[in-house]
């Protein structure tokens, strides 16, 4: 019928296990989410307050809080692939043919 493909071994370490990536850039990765995290929370904020006329609290409280968490989460995602991307680089990685 038709060919059968044997599979490729693409990652010769175990299931669960990861190459390690160093201690200074999981405090980067993590300085970085935070610091995203509070440039979120001032956009938000700033955004809210502009538009906002008389007692604005809790839009504001709002804002900051929506805004910190959209701003912590993009770079937590761009965080996670480079250190991925850092960790395969260090081992060497593998390249499908």
């Amino acid at each position: 019928m038709g060919r059968r493909y044997d599979p490729v071994v693409v990652d010769e370490t175990p299931a669960g296990r990861r190459p390690p990536v160093s201690f200074a850039a999981l405090v980067g990765a993590f300085v970085a989410v935070v610091v995203g995290g509070l440039c979120g929370a001032l956009i938000g904020f700033g955004l809210v307050n502009l538009d906002c006329q008389g007692d604005c609290g809790t839009p504001k409280g709002i804002g900051a809080v929506v805004g910190g968490l959209f701003g912590a989460v993009g770079v937590a995602v761009v965080a996670v692939l480079v250190l991925r991307a850092f960790a395969e680089w260090r081992t060497g990685g593998t390249r499908r043919s």
